[in-house]
């Protein structure tokens, strides 16, 4: 299933009654699903959708840096 290496967040938001999936390196890259199960295969797909287009109007794709550090 996880074929990307992008790190994903996942949480609950009672404002949307869904599991929120985004992808920090990729601008604007978020899904959501019933279960956390759900947000991750949806996630899976918005990546691949989201790089596609990035290929597909030319821009750059960034590469998966792994464990993203807070402050």
């Amino acid at each position: 299933m996880m074929e990307n290496k992008y790190e994903i967040i996942l949480y609950w938001s009672k404002d949307d009654g869904a599991v929120i999936a985004e992808v920090p390196e990729l601008a604007g890259c978020m899904a959501d699903g019933s279960n956390y199960k759900e947000a991750l295969v949806n996630i899976e797909i918005v990546i691949n959708q989201w790089i596609q287009t990035a290929k597909d109007l030319g821009r750059d794709i960034p590469l998966p840096k792994g464990k993203l550090m807070y402050a």
